[in-house]
């Protein structure tokens, strides 16, 4: 059997590597780029949790190797410290901390000090997590709930607004998790997070989705009035199913105004099954708080106008191929897989299930509510309608 002779990868080609997974390609685009299997590739990015490393920089106040090169000079022809650090322009202390960590006057070398002093930069810094055991306890225990990264900061920042101690920016969070060298947060929160996945993704690698269907008298999302458009008001709904394994689905809803999610078992895929299923969830709302639905184009909503003449609720298909009109929905969706993976049998979950789940969903604070929770705003809603 051949083997591959090993790659030892230099600094272009590191660059190239790190280049090429920043812009969204695969691990096997880039191992087909280099001729080594995607293994290959994971192995190079996971040891920085597939986050690019900074390049590194020497300080402008270290000493320069001409400088150490000079005070092997001064050395060896007899200069004292005050007359070297004199002809450096720097403070005498400097100078003799270089000579005694680096074997004294009888042994130094400008190049070997050189290298050591590169080689200790390498030590990583503490970062926030790391100084503050109250802030690591409140980062896993919210973790350990489901929050995401950015709803913990959000809330820390919400909870402790002037205790700038306790607080920490989501970017410390998601390197702690995947940077273990860190050794701040451990490898198993990892789990937590929604992808569950052990090196973090470009932000430009997109994942593509195809088939939607036709719909008949469809009516297009260009049509849907300003207001839904804006948020200003609430009670328009976007929908969508999730697929499971053995041909199981759950219908997702959610409102585009609080962003409260709403979780409805169906029987099947078909229109028929689907249709009954939103006709019946509508009815536990005030008609106020429920006044359109926008859709993608699956067939599963054939069947539009029969839902729309026992609810009075408009119905509005997206452009064929813009998962993106339905932000909210997609976004929530993405959240639902970190309950229901792909390949689970969804048809196990009953609708008590679904709600627990909603439930926790609405109770978590979000960005773009300014860290409240959709129940809290939805809740308001409902308060004013009656």
């Amino acid at each position: 059997m051949a083997y591959r002779t090993r790659i030892k990868y230099s600094s272009e080609q590191k660059k190239e590597l790190w280049d090429r997974w920043q812009r969204g390609d695969s691990l096997w685009e880039i191992g087909r780029f280099f001729d080594r299997p995607s293994s290959s590739i994971y192995g190079l990015l996971s040891p920085t949790g597939g986050i690019r490393p900074p390049d590194r920089k020497r300080s402008k106040q270290s000493l320069t190797l001409a400088e150490r090169e000079e005070i092997s000079r001064g050395i060896v022809v007899g200069l004292s410290i005050r007359r070297v650090a004199a002809k450096l322009n720097r403070p005498p202390s400097t100078i003799s901390r270089e000579i005694k960590r680096n074997q004294g006057t009888k042994r130094y070398r400008a190049a070997s000090a050189d290298q050591a002093a590169w080689d200790r930069s390498k030590r990583p810094k503490l970062c926030k997590l790391a100084k503050s055991r109250l802030l690591r306890l409140n980062v896993a225990k919210k973790l350990k709930q489901l929050w995401s990264p950015e709803q913990i900061a959000g809330w820390l920042r919400w909870k402790y607004p002037t205790e700038e101690c306790n607080q920490v920016s989501h970017e410390t969070i998601y390197k702690s998790l995947y940077i273990q060298a860190r050794g701040v947060l451990k490898k198993e929160l990892l789990q937590y997070l929604r992808t569950k996945r052990t090196i973090r993704r470009s932000k430009h690698s997109t994942m593509k989705k195809s088939g939607l269907g036709q719909i008949k008298d469809a009516v297009s999302i260009s049509e849907r009035p300003a207001s839904v458009e804006d948020r200003a008001v609430p009670g328009h709904w976007e929908g969508d199913l999730i697929a499971g394994s053995k041909n199981s689905y759950i219908a997702t809803l959610v409102e585009r105004h609080t962003r409260y999610v709403m979780l409805a078992k169906v029987a099947n895929k078909d229109t028929e099954s689907v249709v009954n299923a939103l006709i019946k969830q509508s009815k536990k709302l005030p008609a106020e708080l429920y006044r359109s639905l926008t859709w993608d184009r699956g067939k599963e909503l054939a069947d539009h106008k029969r839902f729309s003449l026992a609810t009075d609720i408009d119905v509005y298909f997206c452009d064929p191929h813009s998962p993106w009109q339905r932000g909210s929905n997609e976004n929530t969706n993405r959240l639902l897989r970190q309950y229901y993976p792909k390949g689970t049998d969804l048809s196990l979950h009953s609708q008590a299930q679904l709600n627990r789940v909603a439930r926790q969903l609405n109770e978590r604070p979000r960005k773009t509510l300014d860290f409240r929770s959709p129940a809290e705003r939805f809740n308001q809603c409902v308060a004013t309608t009656t």
